[in-house]
């Protein structure tokens, strides 16, 4: 069962699951925002984009069997075919499901989503993900898309001349949110690519470290660290900056683990202390989504 749960990366599905019900029962519920999904259809939302995700993470892994590593999972522990099994009834959940919703809400062509999403996610594994740089951006994209979906299927639908007003402040605050995932995604990807250099080179990928070389490369993602530590602060100088307990907040809960991030890239040297790094990765996002339940004692 745990190379399963690795083989779809449940602990990532867990992420952004947790970051959809902190958007849902932390900005829409207590402003009472009007919304166009209950209890049952946001559970089936999530359904859908964790299904989708996950298929993508599997279809991404058969691609990777190319390598020899013994821990690779489809070749030494998942039958191939097991998994392309998988891949499929993953995106027929979230395709299925998908269109239930856009149908439930009145937007059939929102459907059209989780089908492009899907599309992209295979021509990633079987193509983009050989393009350099260009295959950290779209898994970035894809990560931000899971919490945008929340206001295009929840919040777009509901908005009218009378609310619109208040329905674009909620959306904005989803999108600021989504940017500085994609821009944590990346960077955790980037790291990834540190990780896998040697079967990255071995099946012929070229990513930032094989071009620039490791060290390199990880001294550069405490430079690009500086990207989201200023867009968080001007994030507070612009919306929060009245507000001392949310500035206080913000701070510690995420200006402070990203410096230390910062500090520690510089130092790392092994895939332990890359190891450590994508961890704090993780806590940042897990962080971030948790302060979404926050608003509605900032705002209010």
């Amino acid at each position: 069962m745990s190379s399963y749960l690795k083989l779809i990366k449940f602990d990532n599905l867990l992420i952004i699951a947790l970051a959809q019900l902190c958007i849902k029962y932390g900005l829409f519920d207590p402003f009472g925002i009007a919304i166009t999904l209950n209890g049952f259809g946001i559970a089936l939302l999530i359904i859908a984009t964790i299904s989708i995700a996950a298929a993508g993470n599997i279809i991404i892994e058969i691609y990777n069997q190319a390598d020899t590593n013994p821990k690779n999972l489809i070749q030494n522990t998942i039958p191939e075919k097991t998994a392309n099994k998988l891949f499929i009834i993953f995106n027929v959940i979230g395709v299925l499901i998908g269109f239930y919703l856009a149908n439930l809400i009145s937007r059939p062509g929102f459907a059209a989503l989780f089908i492009i999403i899907s599309g992209v996610f295979y021509i990633y594994a079987s193509y983009l993900k050989e393009i350099l740089i260009l295959k950290n951006i779209i898994i970035a994209v894809l990560a931000a898309l899971s919490l945008i979906v929340v206001g295009i299927f929840d919040l777009l639908p509901a908005i009218t001349e009378k609310n619109r007003a208040s329905q674009t402040v909620i959306f904005s605050i989803i999108l600021d949110y989504s940017i500085f995932a994609c821009m944590i995604i990346m960077l955790r990807e980037i790291i990834k690519d540190c990780l896998t250099i040697d079967r990255d080179h071995n099946i012929g990928i070229k990513t930032i470290p094989i071009i620039v070389g490791k060290d390199r490369t990880v001294k550069l993602i405490g430079i690009l660290t500086i990207i989201p530590l200023i867009a968080v602060v001007y994030y507070i100088y612009t919306y929060l900056f009245s507000n001392s307990n949310a500035v206080i907040s913000i701070l510690i809960l995420i200006i402070a683990p990203l410096l230390y991030f910062m500090i520690r890239s510089f130092t790392a040297e092994s895939d332990k202390h890359l190891n450590i790094l994508k961890g704090i990765l993780k806590i940042i996002l897990i962080i971030a989504s948790l302060s979404l339940l926050l608003y509605q004692f900032v705002l209010k």
